[in-house]
């Protein structure tokens, strides 16, 4: 249940990432980059290469392989990355928690597809790794997040000030959780 596929409209499903993905993503990086660079650390001209993207990966597959994250990518028609989503940090036992974090390409942005991401991820959170809660932070003018938060449950819980570097300076952020159970926590 936790790395099945979700078509979220039609044309666009959201899929687990793969090592294949690096190609596609460099591109739609890319092409995103301009309208990122506001709310994203500043990054260096090879993250944006299939090679930088195939190491970014790398690091992020061995995180999943080893229970500590997990990664989606939204794949088009054509079976392109055009959008990643992660629960990262995952930790059990009396925790259980994880922080969501995730972005949409521009040509893909503004038409929902984040929401029904953070939907579904919410769910496989919940049912498939058995996580109490989820976490994600947005800049505190980062509005059309903290709507995709609330639309999906998400409460803020607090305000962090100069919490992370982007675009080349520290930035408060608003903190959200979403509850997902409050069962006890699995074996």
């Amino acid at each position: 249940m936790t790395d099945d596929i979700h078509r979220l409209d039609a044309e666009i499903r959201l899929r687990p990432v793969r090592w294949d993905d690096a190609a596609s993503l460099a591109a739609s990086l890319t092409r995103s980059r301009a309208y990122m660079q506001p709310r994203e650390p500043v990054r260096p001209d090879h993250f944006y290469t299939e090679q930088g993207q195939q190491e970014r990966l790398a690091g992020l597959l061995a995180d999943c392989a080893a229970g500590r994250a997990r990664a989606w990518v939204l794949a088009d028609e054509e079976d392109r990355a055009v959008g990643g989503f992660n629960v990262n940090g995952i930790v059990l036992g009396p925790l259980c928690s994880g922080a969501l974090g995730y972005w949409v390409d521009v040509e893909y942005a503004g038409r929902g597809l984040a929401t029904a991401a953070v939907r579904r991820i919410c769910e496989v959170a919940r049912d498939g790794l058995g996580l109490h809660r989820i976490e994600a932070g947005t800049m505190v003018d980062n509005i059309a997040s903290q709507r995709v938060l609330a639309k999906c449950g998400f409460e803020q819980y607090g305000t962090a000030p100069r919490f992370l570097h982007i675009n080349g300076d520290w930035r408060d952020h608003r903190l959200f959780q979403r509850i997902l159970h409050d069962g006890p926590p699995r074996g």
